[in-house]
């Protein structure tokens, strides 16, 4: 799969322009390939953003001119000279090429600058799906605006879907409270208090934050179901892409067909892929919420499959002393660290180890994880 790369279908793709067999390729390739997807983020980027601009007629002063120099250019192609250039094309074009860059790459710039730092609307469009959705004491219609402070509510029959700035869509499900605490041009935040939201989310990295009672989850980049209980625990559920979990100096990556728990006072538990044993995944929440203990940590070793090295990489830095050497053990068993990483580096939590550690895994996760992720993928474009 990763020899067949489809950066060249990836503009059509974006721009829904594939055939759907096709388009589904292309997807389901996304989804193990980090080179193409990393293409294909930044290909992403750039369409929301010409997407944002406003639509105008040009002056008819500028089509006089446009219509001028090409007679002008049509005249000169005539002529001995012009003919000459044409057997030494490179050297006869190449300042009009660079001029035609400079000039696209100033667009890029502008029509960055002006979506990115100019200020972004103070309230955010909702549409109503379902029932009667609220905005403060106020039912909405059809459509309704969440300014910065107000709380949407949704109750057992109704849903809502928020339009996030210029950069995604957060669907909000029944019985769900959540407040839009911020919107500029380098956070846009918000706060859920109780129920489930699914977020889809195309911007870069750590733009777009939802504030839960036990921790922070900030978009990297995805799709991803973030659910709150009344005892204000939470349960992250990515779908595509990746979300950072974050309480202090307590973080969990999680990745696509992945999730995590996390609980007020702890804050971010252990990620996991959702398709482990019964038994591991019993023996995670012991551990990490229940003071299992090394009994927990017994088990969570002993089932590990190579996928389950994304747990046992976070564990590395939530252990110390014997387990942490136990851990590395497992780890380095399922998964033999590169090279540049040592046991001892890793065993001081060497960060420069860690992450090189961590990125010769991902992929490993990704592919891993290839089957469950497509079929969720497949779900979204139902």
């Amino acid at each position: 799969m990763f020899r067949q790369h489809v950066s060249q279908l990836l503009s059509a793709y974006c721009q829904d322009e594939l055939a759907p067999d096709e388009a589904r390729r292309v997807a389901e390739h996304l989804l193990v390939c980090p080179r193409c997807r990393g293409k294909y983020e930044e290909i992403k980027l750039g369409v929301a953003l010409l997407n944002e601009l406003p639509a105008a007629t040009a002056p008819a002063s500028v089509w006089a001119g446009i219509e001028a120099a090409l007679a002008q250019d049509g005249a000169r192609q005539a002529t001995p000279v012009r003919a000459a250039r044409r057997r030494f094309p490179l050297f006869a074009t190449w300042p009009r090429v660079a001029a035609v860059s400079f000039a696209s790459l100033l667009v890029a710039a502008l029509v960055g600058g002006w979506l990115y730092l100019r200020p972004p609307a103070a309230a955010w469009d909702v549409a109503r799906l379902a029932g009667t959705p609220r905005i403060g004491a106020e039912r909405i219609g059809q459509r309704g605006r969440l300014a910065v402070g107000e709380w949407l509510e949704t109750d057992d029959k109704s849903r809502a879907q928020i339009s996030v700035a210029r950069i995604g869509q957060v669907e909000v499900e029944p019985q769900t409270r959540v407040r839009l605490v911020e919107t500029r041009a380098t956070e846009h935040r918000l706060e859920l208090a109780r129920g489930t939201l699914h977020a889809r989310i195309y911007a870069p990295p750590r733009l777009f934050f939802v504030n839960t009672p036990s921790a922070v989850a900030a978009d990297l980049g995805c799709a991803y179901t973030l659910e709150v209980d009344d005892a204000g625990r939470s349960l992250l559920h990515v779908t595509a892409g990746w979300v950072a979990l974050e309480r202090g100096t307590r973080e969990s990556v999680v990745p696509a067909g992945a999730a995590c728990a996390t609980v007020p006072g702890t804050g971010p538990g252990t990620p996991y892929f959702e398709d482990a044993a019964d038994s591991f995944l019993d023996a995670l929440t012991a551990f990490d919420f229940k003071q299992g203990g090394d009994a927990a940590l017994d088990t969570i070793l002993a089932e590990a499959r190579t996928r389950d090295t994304l747990t046992l990489w976070h564990l590395l830095a939530r252990v110390d002393g014997a387990r942490r050497v136990r851990v590395y053990e497992r780890l380095a068993e399922l998964s033999p660290p590169p090279v540049g990483v040592t046991r001892d580096g890793v065993l001081r939590l060497d960060e420069p180890m860690l992450q090189l550690w961590k990125g010769n895994l991902q992929d490993k996760w990704l592919h891993e994880s290839f089957p469950t992720v497509r079929k969720a993928w497949r779900k979204l474009w139902q």
